[in-house]
């Protein structure tokens, strides 16, 4: 399925990229072709529909928004690519779970050929990779927002970033849990071609399912 790969300009204010995910989901149509919109943000802490504000911690002048995703409190700022999946979730046939798992696979893909094994963590939505002593770290996080079969949000991929704001909250709303990103595993990749390796990823992956559902493909 052809999917149309846009990155955003550098330093992305979070709440201009979330109203134009949400403007661009309420127009579309049965026939609008699907997108990826890849960006680095400007330092912010999100707080998805539901989460609790005690989980932030200390924001230490971090930007914090309230938004509509699903999920607690996560951390966005450079270093990490952020990738928004703008799918018609009825048109390439996916349930809400099979998405879900469509994300964390694309990213353990892209992860495998950095050569870091990572791994999902049970009840616990996102990437996680093993750390010395068998500690799970999570590398990547995810949360969605279904509107009318369609999702946006999406994925964000740790690739070299500082990680000191994420110990300003509970991050995903787990008291202490690690975080790590691609450069502290060992992996040396530009956020740019981990980006486009993960646009890549997801848009594999939703072409196999749509094709599989026999979904038409917008043109």
């Amino acid at each position: 399925m052809d999917v149309k790969v846009a990155w955003l300009a550098p330093g992305a204010g979070y709440a201009d990229v979330w109203q134009a995910m949400q403007a661009f989901t309420a127009s579309r149509g049965p026939a609008t072709r699907d997108e990826i919109w890849l960006c680095e943000h400007a330092p912010v802490y999100t707080l998805g529909q539901a989460g609790l504000a005690e989980h932030i911690l200390n924001p230490a002048g971090i930007e914090v928004v309230r938004c509509d995703r699903g999920g607690q409190v996560t951390y966005h700022g450079p270093g990490q690519v952020v990738a928004y999946s703008l799918f018609d979730l009825r048109r390439a046939g996916l349930y809400v779970r099979d998405y879900v798992a469509l994300l964390e696979d694309a990213a353990i893909a892209v992860l495998d050929q950095a050569g870091i094994a990572a791994r999902r963590k049970p009840g616990a939505p996102g990437v996680y990779v093993a750390q010395p002593g068998g500690e799970l770290a999570k590398i990547a996080a995810l949360g969605i927002k279904i509107r009318n079969g369609c999702a946006y949000h999406g994925l964000a991929l740790n690739v070299a970033m500082d990680l000191a704001p994420f110990s300003g909250i509970n991050p995903c709303g787990y008291e202490g849990l690690r975080t790590t990103d691609m450069a502290s595993c060992g992996a040396s990749c530009s956020l740019r071609d981990a980006g486009q390796a993960l646009a890549d990823e997801l848009a594999r992956r939703l072409g196999q399912r749509a094709r599989a559902a026999g979904a038409p493909v917008p043109g």
